[in-house]
């Protein structure tokens, strides 16, 4: 008997084997594998369901041994006697399969990747955790790895495996508190979760990878290992001119777009990638119609549509909805090789609770807050990042980088910074906890952003970081350096509601709320703005944009033209919501694309022509957009005519003519109006919204005024012209 136990000495014992059986055993690369015993070699692998497990030697598959039956369902083990690189012979019930042992490879990871991860530094984070193509010892596989610091054991389940948490146990790297494993042979689109049991063994539901590059289509939830990276780019000229183009001095316009719903495909093009169809349609629609910059709400993977993106749980992979990866890229260099940059809303404010998300991600509060009192939105039931923790923040802004780099995006809007920047973001007393200072701005938040905007900055040459922050916070767009968040542009959401808000008054009571149009002119110049008409004004009941305006149809319309013309013409980058530039009359619909059957009607197509005009006028005439963000761009004429309601300013430029902006918001035509303007001469009327060609009665002032020398609004000439009803015009000063 004692010979016996000696004999078999080398075996698992019970307590191990049942671990491993029962899918418990926190450190399988501790049993499983190669080991050296006082008996020799011992090889052991746990698969259950096999039938046969044979060792071949790795260079010419001689078989060395046949590993014996253990004392669990599934484990087979022996001795060996050779060192050399094998792999396993595996015979199942209906088939046969030959692989490289997942538990006779190495350390994976860097201590370096560890490192830089735990200081919150690695901004590789896509080529170093989720799922990596990788050939380790001249074997092909894919090597998984994930962050659960608190996990009592993770596995990676998979098509690949039965989805068996049994068959590929990781092992964790102390110090990082990341779990790595590599699975030899493992084709491009196979799908996997990962299997953790949290702290005291509780179990997790199955976690999608919060690093995977590709996911499945939702509903379902899995990620997927992606194909390796095929494409070859073509926008070099683009990119080393991007950072002009995006500059505060150059024109802006932007197409806010929901790709699903801007144009569903038809029937023929189904079969298509949705990145292909948007190449096909959008990109010629963005040059047609002269916009600068197409953006897009979150193309993240989401589990809920109806979020629009603004739930995200896949920050490093585009939405299965559209595609595979790839497509984005076509579609990225389909846009630089049109003249067309593209921004990316990116939301790294909140996630949603879903089980399979980030959500108590190893059984702890990982990503997030366990406090509600910081780690909880009730406005949309989500989880807000720990901003303080590095290893989070080395998340986001890895996430934000890979978009830019990965994909050569040229901008980021980042989603509801105002609920990162306070405390008490939407929350009553008692439901916010102060910062160390007693304050109620969020110093974890704030370091975080400026963190990223300065590593964007210094790796990302020309990119932009635009800010969706609805309060006065100071400095939102002013440089690191001086104190500010570091941000290239910031929403003007002040003025988009001010300015809605006059328009949606009957003329009759305009004079009232006149300083809802000029009240943006005192703080106009202290940020780098864009003047936002998004997606929020058109949703929730707020109707759409021709629906806010007062009046009948004609007036309407008029209304609606008169206001882009004042858009236009005021200080600021423009940024519209589709369907917006045709006057969709519905409230945007996600589930439905835009109401382009309404271009077939006159005035639709006018107010489209005149948005195309305006975009061209706007870009081809500096005095439109150089000085956007400097107040010697802008000077006030008639700032103060309430009565009338009528607004007229002057926009000016380096070393080009003057422009000057006029806005009558009654349907009065004014007559024999006089203006004061700073240059005598002849000034061309190169704008008019009530031209006929826009659905307008076509008052103006034929085309060109000259100056007379009578004194007005402080100026010591001024035109004598007439105003068209509800209208705006742009005048150009000719010399």
């Amino acid at each position: 008997m004692a010979d016996l136990r000696l004999r078999h000495s080398w075996r698992l014992d019970a307590q191990a084997a049942a671990a491993l059986e029962q899918g418990t055993h926190g450190d399988p690369f501790s049993v499983l594998g190669p080991h050296e015993s006082a008996d020799g070699r011992i090889i052991r692998a746990f698969l259950p369901g096999a039938v046969k497990v044979e060792v071949l030697r790795r260079a010419d598959g001689a078989v060395l041994a046949e590993l014996e039956r253990g004392s669990a369902d599934g484990l087979f083990e022996n001795l060996v006697p050779e060192h050399l690189p094998y792999r396993l012979r595996i015979t199942w019930p209906d088939a046969v399969q030959e692989t490289e042992d997942p538990y006779s490879f190495g350390l994976l990871l860097g201590d370096v990747d560890l490192h830089l991860f735990n200081e919150g530094r690695h901004f590789e984070l896509a080529r170093a955790l989720g799922a990596q193509h990788l050939t380790i010892d001249g074997v092909r596989g894919v090597r998984f790895a994930v962050w659960a610091p608190n996990a009592a054991r993770v596995a990676v389940v998979g098509d690949f495996n039965s989805w068996d948490c049994c068959r590929h146990g990781m092992r964790v790297r102390y110090g990082g508190g990341v779990w790595e494993i590599f699975v030899p042979r493992l084709a491009p689109g196979s799908k996997y979760k990962y299997d953790i049991l949290g702290p005291g063994g509780i179990g997790v539901p199955w976690k999608a990878d919060p690093v995977a590059r590709q996911t499945e289509a939702p509903p379902s939830t899995a990620s997927v290992v992606p194909e390796p990276e095929r494409h070859r780019w073509y926008d070099q000229a683009w990119m080393a001119e991007r950072g002009r183009r995006q500059a505060p001095d150059a024109p802006i316009a932007i197409y806010e777009v929901h790709l699903a719903s801007w144009l569903q495909p038809a029937e023929r093009d189904r079969g298509r990638s949705f990145w292909d169809f948007a190449i096909d349609r959008l990109v010629p629609y963005l040059v047609d119609m002269k916009f600068t910059h197409v953006e897009l709400l979150p193309i993240a993977e989401h589990p809920f549509g109806g979020s629009w993106g603004y739930q995200p749980l896949g920050l490093f992979a585009p939405s299965a909805r559209f595609g595979p990866p790839e497509g984005l890229s076509r579609f990225v260099d389909a846009l630089h090789a049109a003249g067309i940059g593209i921004i990316l809303d990116w939301v790294p404010a909140h996630f949603p609770t879903d089980p399979h998300g980030l959500a108590r991600f190893d059984g702890t509060a990982l990503y997030e807050h366990l406090d509600p009192r910081e780690g909880f939105h009730h406005d949309w039931n989500t989880y807000i990042y720990n901003f303080g923790r590095r290893e989070v923040q080395g998340f986001l802004i890895a996430s934000a980088l890979y978009w830019l780099e990965h994909f050569h995006i040229d901008g980021l809007r980042v989603d509801a910074v105002a609920s990162m920047l306070y405390r008490d973001y939407s929350r009553r007393e008692g439901e916010w906890i102060p910062n160390v200072y007693g304050g109620r701005e969020n110093l974890e938040a704030i370091g975080f952003i400026r963190h990223l905007n300065a590593v964007i900055g210094e790796r990302c040459p020309g990119a932009i970081m635009i800010a969706e922050e609805s309060t006065a916070w100071p400095g939102v767009s002013r440089p690191i350096s001086s104190g500010g968040l570091g941000f290239s542009y910031k929403w003007n959401m002040g003025w988009m509601h001010d300015t809605l808000l006059y328009m949606s008054k009957d003329p009759v009571h305009r004079q009232f709320h006149h300083h809802d149009m000029t009240f943006g002119l005192l703080y106009a110049f202290t940020e780098n703005f864009i003047l936002p008409l998004s997606h929020d004004e058109v949703v929730y009941g707020k109707g759409s944009l021709i629906g806010k305006m007062p009046g009948d149809r004609w007036q309407q319309f008029a209304n609606l033209r008169a206001y882009f013309g004042f858009m236009w013409g005021h200080p600021g980058k423009k940024l519209i919501f589709m369907g917006g530039e045709f006057a969709q009359e519905g409230e945007w619909n996600h589930d439905h694309d835009l109401d382009w059957f309404l271009l077939d009607d006159a005035a639709h197509a006018g107010v489209q022509r005149l948005v195309r005009d305006l975009n061209a006028l706007y870009a081809s005439h500096p005095a439109l957009h150089q000085r956007d963000s400097e107040g010697s761009g802008f000077q006030w004429t008639v700032g103060d005519d309430r009565a009338n309601s009528v607004f007229s300013f002057v926009r000016y430029a380096a070393n080009t003519a003057p422009i000057l902006v006029v806005c009558n918001m009654t349907p009065v035509p004014r007559r024999g109006y006089r203006i004061g303007v700073p240059l005598a001469g002849s000034w061309r009327e190169i704008f008019n919204s009530d031209s006929a060609y826009y659905g307008g009665s076509n008052v103006g002032n034929e085309g060109r005024v000259a100056t007379e020398p009578i004194a007005a609004h402080g100026q010591g000439q001024s035109l004598k012209l007439i105003l068209p009803p509800l209208a705006t015009i742009f005048l150009r000063h000719d010399g």
